[in-house]
């Protein structure tokens, strides 16, 4: 339980023996909450209840988004890791190539998964992403997570100059070809855009889970039958109850395959001025309001922009926020950190640590 500055609480719920009720005065973040009883001289400090059981078995990362340095990558990933987090994710966008970067972040820093959020497939054949990913394992001791997704029409037409005709046709054979060379090194697979036909060796690799960027029905029954599960961006917990964690699922478990992980990517800010903190959301993040994907998502969750589904507000809001992604299901949550200040960033880690 996260409390703000403002809530009242009754100490009978807290166990106290006494039912009384407490304006509290002072809140730490943490597993311990500090009160100070109106009044009252000395402050007040109770044990917060256990997380529900939801969130307890989801995993909470840090997505670090686009480095703006090699350092700042692996400080990033150090950070996380020591502070107890289950994973650090990175972007592959315009800048530096997401699985190099985590090739050297899994040489320096120990115990943390390590995720790319995600990989476009369309500019690299399948064999060749197959020898990076298990690349990356080598060097990180086996803590890949293969994010990978289509990207974007105006981008793979526009900017890369391919076609994006029949994605779902993309996708399927690209994991014809992937997955087979992920987990057994071999392959023989000929298809209507995409084939192949070998073998490919990488000394002290091993398989790593890939996870598909399925949003739709089709894609998220297709990275159930064929992938380990899906990575979300800009959906909203109603959606993913709805849409999401089922729709996968039951493709999976029709395809005979271990119940999938979905991971969620959110934009999250603890803040005492949540109306300005979703008008930052609505300019940083405006571009995804836009994306007919991710639009999508954001029409079904009923929300206007990305700024309706950043999770905002005091720390029990926040928390509250993140609960109801581990009740739709959510497995792994990766939280965008975008606190406007020092502030803001600390409680926000704060909050996110102890939730873990």
């Amino acid at each position: 339980m996260v409390l703000g500055a403002d809530d009242r609480v009754r100490t009978g719920d807290l166990n106290l023996g006494k039912v009384a009720l407490y304006q509290l005065s002072h809140v730490r973040v943490g597993n311990e909450i500090s009160a100070r009883a109106v009044g009252a001289d000395q402050p007040l400090r109770v044990r917060a209840p256990e997380p529900a059981p939801s969130l307890r078995f989801m995993r909470i990362g840090i997505f670090g988004g686009e480095p703006a340095s090699i350092d700042a990558a692996v400080d990033g990933a150090r950070e996380a890791a020591e502070q107890g987090f289950s994973g650090y994710w990175v972007s592959q966008i315009f800048g530096f190539d997401s699985l190099s970067v985590l090739s050297i972040v899994g040489r320096e820093v120990p115990g943390i998964e390590l995720g790319t959020g995600v990989v476009p497939t369309y500019p690299r054949h399948p064999m060749m992403l197959a020898q990076q990913a298990l690349t990356v394992q080598a060097a990180s001791g086996g803590r890949l997570v293969l994010g990978i997704g289509l990207s974007h029409q105006i981008v793979i037409e526009n900017m890369f100059g391919l076609s994006f005709e029949k994605p779902v046709r993309h996708m399927r054979e690209y994991l014809s070809i992937l997955m087979p060379l992920i987990q057994t090194g071999s392959v023989s697979f000929t298809g209507e855009t995409l084939s192949a036909s070998a073998t490919i060796s990488v000394p002290g690799s091993s398989p790593c889970p890939v996870m598909v960027a399925a949003l739709g029905p089709k894609m998220l029954e297709l990275a159930g039958t064929l992938a380990d599960g899906t990575m979300t961006w800009m959906t909203g917990p109603d959606t993913l109850a709805a849409l999401t964690v089922p729709t996968i699922t039951k493709a999976a478990a029709a395809a005979g395959r271990p119940s999938p992980r979905v991971a969620s990517g959110m934009p999250v800010c603890v803040t005492d001025d949540a109306d300005a903190a979703r008008a930052r959301a609505a300019q940083v993040f405006q571009i995804y309001g836009v994306l007919p994907s991710y639009r999508a998502m954001l029409d079904r969750e009923g929300a206007a922009g990305p700024e309706d589904v950043a999770i905002v507000g005091s720390e029990a809001e926040v928390a509250a926020g993140i609960q109801r992604f581990a009740d739709a299901g959510v497995t792994d949550f990766a939280a965008v950190e975008f606190g406007a200040g020092v502030d803001e960033k600390r409680r926000t880690r704060e909050l996110l640590r102890s939730l873990l």
